[in-house]
């Protein structure tokens, strides 16, 4: 199982849109964009899981560059994400510091 991230989203481009080009290559097993907390407007990013790496590293070349919905997207291995220099982990929340 491999995660994937896609950028340079156009806003009115649609999981569904993500889904059947990327089914292209194999199983995907989600599509999560990533809505703006305030607008819930998509902002432009999306992570694809696939059931295969072999299938997910095939999408990521078929992809990369190519135009959706009017935009050259970006499509690469998602990487876990860094907060204060510390790596957070799938499963891991982003917890604000409270001050009292």
């Amino acid at each position: 199982m491999q995660n994937i991230f896609v950028g340079n989203l156009a806003t009115d481009t649609t999981e569904q849109t993500l889904r059947t080009l990327f089914e292209a290559f194999g199983e995907v097993l989600s599509v999560k964009m990533v809505p703006d907390r305030d607008t819930t407007v998509p902002r432009g990013f999306a992570f694809i899981e696939m059931s295969s790496d072999a299938e997910a590293q095939a999408a990521i070349k078929g992809v990369n560059g190519t135009v959706i919905d009017g935009r050259q997207v970006n499509v690469n291995e998602a990487r876990p994400k860094e907060i204060n220099g510390n790596i957070v982990h799938e499963g891991m929340r982003r917890h604000r510091d409270h001050r009292y």
